[in-house]
């Protein structure tokens, strides 16, 4: 399967406790931070979820 890097870049501050939950089940903790996942659509859709807040890189 493919892998995709997820890096936090906008702050979870102000942003809906769904939308939190969703950042610490993708691993994203800290700004600016990139972890690896395989592509799913589970991971998909937690990223379109949190779209604003990350940026994909392939």
């Amino acid at each position: 399967m493919a892998i995709i890097k997820i890096k936090q870049v906008k702050s979870r501050i102000k942003c809906p406790k769904a939308q939190k939950r969703t950042l610490d089940a993708l691993g994203l903790r800290k700004l600016n931070r990139t972890v690896e996942h395989e592509v799913t659509p589970q991971i998909l859709g937690m990223v379109n979820r949190v779209k604003h807040l990350v940026v994909v890189e392939n």
